[in-house]
């Protein structure tokens, strides 16, 4: 009889369909924890008898999933937060979704990093299973990041026998999803009788993890996941090339009026131009970067990659919004993040960013609507953005020249005296 349990840390989509899911679908996890910190979805959940609600969007329909018995735990309760706990020091598989790794640590008691390594503490004193840590949030470096917050809590003494027992690890997650308040023609059922919210996920499930390397073999109840000795590539993969195309067509469809992703393909011009910025300038460059890697990283598997993405970024019955895709612009145009990142990606390896240029165009002009008018200046913008970590002197003054080449190229592809990319 199976005894192995699962601990999820924060209640989104990622969490409810990747997590939950996989691991209600395995059959190789007796029990299903979870930690949510909104005391109204804690209560529905219990509610519910402690089932929840996901839709998946396949390429020709959409799938609703009840999933459960879970049990949910609110950690800012002392009594929870006491059973979250001993669930820890008896868990095999841990997944950590949490908006972000500056939620990892805060003050006081019902901090992650604090319960969690309480958890873990327990776990070694009682001889518990050894456990994996999945850390599903964006960042290259989520793992260590936690690794590093969770020893901090634990004495020195009985860190040797915390670090035998687990393994943090990083994730690399091209799934998208997100909540779902107003599908157009979708039937979902919401996440728990009564509520106004749906989970709508897509169906793809190949995530990536770092591999575990426990001294005696350790088996994944999470059996989907896919282990690489090497994730920084697939990372960067998915910033540059991923996110970064899924971004730029999320810019430009809001540009075009259209709320969903799903409507670009009413414009054969845009997706063609995501297709060449996927291939032509974010590919090349990390080809370049990482050959001989991975099968993905040639000019064949990349294109693979491509066209896969570009098809399931714009699945109809994933209708994935506009806004959603879009949001924080000021994030996107970081200096490493998607879309300068993969520009400077681009030019240190020789190959002119000029669809990039305009996707930060017309990034910029979200964040800053007077930065469509092309008599308004992008560098202070810009600039502010970039402060935490400026590009040189001679790297800024070109990603400057094709976002402001990029800018021009907008206005005559929207009044239509120009097609969208000569």
């Amino acid at each position: 009889m199976n005894t192995s349990t699962y601990v999820g840390i924060g209640f989104g989509a990622i969490q409810a369909g990747l997590f939950l899911y996989e691991a209600h679908r395995s059959g190789h996890f007796a029990r299903l924890v979870v930690a949510e910190v909104m005391p109204d979805m804690v209560s529905a959940i219990r509610a519910a008898g402690g089932t929840f609600s996901i839709n998946i969007a396949h390429a020709d329909r959409v799938e609703s999933v009840t999933i459960g018995p879970v049990e949910v735990y609110n950690p800012n309760d002392p009594a929870d937060r006491a059973a979250l706990i001993e669930a820890i020091a008896n868990a095999d598989e841990i997944g950590t979704a949490v908006p972000g790794v500056k939620f990892y640590q805060g003050e006081g008691e019902n901090s992650l990093h604090r319960w969690l390594g309480a958890g873990l503490r327990r776990k070694a004193q009682v001889q518990g299973p050894r456990a994996v840590i999945y850390a599903a949030e964006n960042n290259n470096y989520a793992a260590e990041l936690l690794q590093k917050a969770v020893m901090e809590e634990i004495p020195t003494a009985e860190q040797a026998d915390v670090t035998e027992r687990v393994r943090f690890l990083n994730t690399v997650i091209g799934k998208m999803s997100g909540a779902a308040e107003d599908a157009t023609g979708l039937s979902l059922l919401p996440v728990t009788p009564g509520s106004n919210r749906s989970w709508l996920v897509e169906a793809f499930n190949r995530i990536l993890i770092t591999r575990i390397d426990f001294e005696l073999p350790f088996q994944r109840g999470l059996d989907v996941f896919v282990e690489k000795p090497d994730l920084l590539p697939f990372e960067e993969a998915k910033l540059y090339g991923h996110n970064a195309v899924h971004a730029m067509g999320a810019y430009l469809a809001r540009l075009l009026g259209l709320p969903t992703m799903n409507r670009l393909r009413e414009h054969p011009d845009v997706m063609a131009f995501l297709r060449d910025a996927f291939l032509n300038e974010s590919g090349q460059a990390l080809i370049q970067k990482h050959a001989g890697v991975d099968e993905l990283f040639t000019p064949s598997g990349f294109a693979a990659y491509a066209d896969d993405l570009l098809e399931r970024m714009t699945n109809p019955f994933l209708q994935d919004a506009v806004e959603r895709v879009g949001r924080d612009p000021a994030r996107k145009l970081g200096a490493d993040d998607r879309l300068i990142g993969t520009m400077r990606q681009a030019l240190h390896y020789g190959i002119q960013p000029r669809r990039f240029g305009m996707a930060a165009a017309a990034a910029a002009a979200a964040l800053d609507p007077s930065l469509f008018n092309l008599a308004a200046p992008l560098e202070p913008t810009l600039d502010s953005v970039w402060a935490a970590a400026p590009p040189a002197p001679e790297e800024r003054a070109a990603l400057l020249k094709f976002i402001t080449e990029g800018q021009v190229h907008l206005h005559q592809w929207l009044d239509g005296t120009h097609p969208i990319l000569a």
